[in-house]
């Protein structure tokens, strides 16, 4: 269903943009750059968030770490990850397949500057063994991202 709703989210909003999908999980950061022969920083990784009430997605490079001083200094609260079962639940995606598309209902996005030092990011796709290759500024246009400096 997860990976049906952002091949649903593309197709009605970036056409030209194709899911890859490869038979071996690339459910981490480490089995996604070399699914995807890349290197690990260029893995767009989406973490799932709550603050206070409020419900996020930070999209980061791969190697980067959420920085609590930076995130607090941003959102005015400590962020807190959700569990699996939250997850799926907010954004219809399983952990390792989580994305900024196709989600059930509208979330906050943000993007992490981690990913700006590359033209060229890799996202999953809703499973945990599909992904896109997107650039950068795209992937922030298509999601409606704000741009944030949270992560070391």
């Amino acid at each position: 269903m997860s990976l049906e709703s952002v091949r649903a989210f593309l197709s009605a909003h970036a056409p030209d943009i194709e899911i890859i999908e490869t038979a071996e999980s690339s459910s981490t950061v480490a089995l996604a750059a070399e699914a995807h022969g890349v290197e690990p920083a260029q893995i767009a990784k989406t973490i799932c968030l709550r603050v206070g009430e409020q419900m996020m997605l930070v999209v980061a490079g791969g190697m980067a770490r959420l920085d609590n001083r930076k995130f607090k200094d941003t959102f005015g609260a400590k962020g807190r990850m959700l569990d699996a079962e939250e997850v799926v639940a907010v954004t219809s995606h399983p952990v390792g397949g989580v994305c900024p598309f196709g989600l059930p209902s509208p979330l906050p996005i943000y993007c992490d500057i981690s990913l700006k030092r590359f033209d060229e990011v890799v996202p999953a796709a809703g499973s945990t063994n599909s992904a896109v290759r997107i650039e950068t500024g795209r992937l922030a246009e298509l999601t409606g991202a704000s741009w944030v400096d949270v992560c070391q």
